[in-house]
């Protein structure tokens, strides 16, 4: 497993250098500059969280997180503040910038470990939210937040149940279900629905999505599976 990378940015050569050794002990891969002038000359888009102070130099924290903001490659890395500013008009400087956090010097080094893990928990979890909005195989693509299904970026009309059933056979490729499973899963609650509407609707989707309808495979006795 790759190891989460973390850049510590401040002028203080001390801090950083105490960060760094008690992170590392946490398991994690940490990287120092000394100010925000130096960090910009790094690969930032490696990292998956940068601790940035706030009072550095020619260029701020706060100035760097905005030149973060402008380039698509870093926008989405994540940010805990480190300032001894405190304010309230600081903090909400911080997060109108995109601030995950915001800790005020001084802090205790478990009191960061803490908050940089919770960071670390909250990206990972939005992550695979984003991750199930949209769900692939070759050119078949499936936008669950929009609801639309395309092959080779045309647009499929898929009806509503044909559309979960797609979505449960690409979420789970390779996995069984039989028609019970199926029934359970898409029609739920509705009272009186026979085995033969998943033989008809599946008929129907093999045909909707063209050449990707021989990846719906027909376990006999045991049901339907997406295979790669």
């Amino acid at each position: 497993m790759t190891a989460t990378r973390i850049l510590v940015v401040d002028d203080e050569e001390d801090l950083c250098e105490i960060l760094k050794f008690n992170l590392e002990i946490e398991g994690f891969e940490v990287d120092t500059a000394y100010s925000a002038e130096e960090a910009l000359k790094k690969d930032l888009a490696v990292y998956n969280l940068l601790l940035l102070d706030v009072m550095m130099g020619e260029i701020s924290g706060f100035k760097m997180a905005r030149i973060l903001q402008q380039d698509e490659k870093t926008v989405n890395i994540p940010i805990i503040f480190l300032t001894a500013k405190d304010t309230e008009n600081d903090m909400l400087t911080g997060f109108n910038l995109g601030a995950d956090d915001y800790i005020s010097k001084p802090f205790s080094i478990r009191q960061v470990i803490a908050r940089v893990k919770a960071v670390l928990r909250r990206t990972a979890e939005k992550s695979k939210e984003k991750e199930v909005e949209k769900l692939e195989y070759e050119t078949l693509a499936l936008d669950t937040k929009r609801i639309k299904a395309t092959v080779d970026g045309v647009e499929v009309p898929l009806t509503k149940k044909e559309f979960e059933i797609l979505k449960l056979l690409l979420e789970n490729k390779g996995n069984v279900f039989s028609r019970e499973e199926i029934l359970s899963r898409i029609w739920k609650d509705e009272v009186y629905v026979l085995d033969r509407t998943i033989d008809v609707n599946i008929t129907r989707l093999r045909k909707k999505i063209g050449p990707y309808g021989k990846n719906i495979v027909t376990r006999l006795g045991f049901g339907y599976c997406f295979e790669c």
